[in-house]
Order: C-alpha cells, then structure tokens, then sequence
C-alpha cells in the first residue's frame, strides 16, 4: 500500500492539469478506487482531492509570479474554465488573489510533494517491572515549575543548583525506603500534560508513611499501590524523556493498565560526572485497566 499511495502522487504530479485517473490505476494495482482514496485520507490527514488542489495552486503560483502567460492562460492549463474559479481555487490556498500575489510576489502557501514511508514502531523492547509498595511519603524541597518536554528543563536546573550541598546530603541520611536515593518528582501535573503548564517538582528522598518530615521540608503523601518501573540508559535527559515518551505512545496503548492518581518519580541509579549520561529508573503509579478502557 505505501507503493501504491506513491504511485498515486506520482500520477497526480504528472497529470496537475487534469483530474488523474484513480480508477485505473487502482485497477492495474489490483485494488479500488474506494480503498486507495480512503488510504490515502487516513495517512495523508487530508483527501486526495484537497490534495491536488494544493499541489496545482502550489504550482500554478509559480507561473502566476512569473508573469509570462495571462491568468486565463494559466487558469486553463491548470484545469480550470475560468479566471473567476481559478481565482477563487488560487485564494483559498494562497489567501490572496492572483492578480495581488502577481503584483506583489506573494503571500503563498506552498503544499510540498507527499511521500510516503514505512515506520514501525514498538520494535524497541521496554525494560520494565511492576513493584507493589505500601503507602510512603516523599519530602525534599518542592518548586512549581513550567512543565518542558525534550531537553533540560532550566527551572528545575536552577532549583537544584540552589541548594546548598549540604542539603543534598542530609536528604540523602534522610531516605529510608524505595525508591532509593534522591528522587526527582513530579507532581499535580495538568491533565493534557501540555508543554508550559505548570506542575510541582520536588528535589527529595522516599521516606516510610510514618516518618515525620522536618518542618523545612515539603512533603507529598502517595497511596500505596502498584508501580510500574521502567529503566533507561544513554545520554541525559534524552533517553529518560524519550523513555517517559514511549510510555505513552507505545507502552499503555499495548498492555493493560492505566495511570492512576500520584506523583511520577525518577531515581537516577548511576551517571557520569557531568551528568552528560545516566541510567534511571521511571516510576509510575498504575492501576489494572478495566475491560472498558483497554
């Protein structure tokens, strides 16, 4: 199929003015004109008709802006009988009139030349486990922050790095239970999780329901419940974003569970000096996923 949607924008490339013959060539394919149209529309995000329309006007701009011909002439090369439906084809893709953009060289909206390609994804496993742990607290030093989804976040960065030392240690003597370490949490994220939305990030340890937080700590209280836990490695924070992307993408789509209500946390087992890689673990609170929603 993704030879013969090829085959299909080849043919309207070669036949720009004129409607191309989709039956016949699903005929020599050895499917129809139904299915291929409706292919085409499921992965091009747009029908094949508006398709062509944007590729002739992209196109017809072209001699429009050179100005060797008259409209009309281009009009008729481009299938159409008149400059008034030229005119308003031109407007609608370009914003603007022929005769305008001919004057002023523009605006135009150009529509590239599909090509479509085979992707596969889900061919990369996920290194994942599932822990059920009793309820815990999460205390450490809690900012909001606007929520970033490739690269550094620098809000986070320069929270940390306020810190004094010090008090990275004395979390560290603080941490009694799992995860291990010092944790980087996430927390009262916005549904959408849309980028610049703010959320809650807390720099801390894991510490067990009954230990007190010193009262110059912040303090998130988590439910018990399952987790699922997912490990990564490679450059930081690449393979981490890219891990918590697949998660969505990939992960939950295919196995049946769902997020449930609480924080999602990232222990940092090992990294390079400079931070440039590291292994971590992604822990997210899930629940089974009822018959409903899978």
């Amino acid at each position: 199929m993704i030879s013969a949607l090829n085959r299909l924008v080849d043919l309207v490339e070669e036949h720009l003015g004129e409607e191309p013959d989709v039956p016949a060539l699903a005929a020599t394919l050895g499917t129809t004109e139904y299915h291929l149209r409706r292919m085409f529309s499921s992965l091009a995000g747009m029908p094949l008709s508006e398709y062509v329309r944007r590729r002739r006007m992209t196109v017809a701009a072209a001699d429009v802006v050179r100005g060797v011909d008259d409209l009309l002439g281009i009009a008729v090369r481009y299938g159409y009988g008149s400059t008034e439906a030229f005119g308003r084809a031109f407007r609608s893709v370009h914003g603007a009139a022929p005769r305008d953009v001919r004057r002023a060289g523009g605006p135009l909206r150009s529509q590239p030349q599909l090509r479509f390609r085979l992707t596969v994804e889900g061919s990369t496993s996920m290194d994942t486990r599932f822990t059920d742990r009793p309820a815990f607290r999460l205390i450490g030093h809690a900012t909001r922050v606007p929520l970033i989804h490739e690269g550094v976040n620098p809000h986070i960065q320069q929270h940390i790095a306020s810190l004094p030392q010090e008090a990275h240690a004395r979390l560290k003597s603080l941490g009694d239970t799992v995860p291990a370490g010092l944790l980087q949490v996430s927390d009262d994220v916005a549904q959408d999780s849309a980028e610049g939305t703010e959320l809650t990030y807390l720099h801390g340890v894991a510490v067990s329901a009954g230990t007190p937080a010193p009262d110059d700590l912040d303090a998130i209280e988590v439910p018990a419940g399952t987790w699922a836990v997912f490990r990564s490695s490679g450059a930081y924070p690449d393979a981490l974003q890219a891990t918590w992307a697949a998660t969505a993408s990939e992960w939950f789509p295919s196995n049946p569970w769902r997020l449930r209500p609480g924080p999602s946390i990232v222990s940092v087992l090992d990294r390079a000096e400079d931070f440039t890689t590291a292994t971590t673990e992604l822990w997210l609170a899930v629940e089974p996923a009822s018959e409903e929603t899978r």
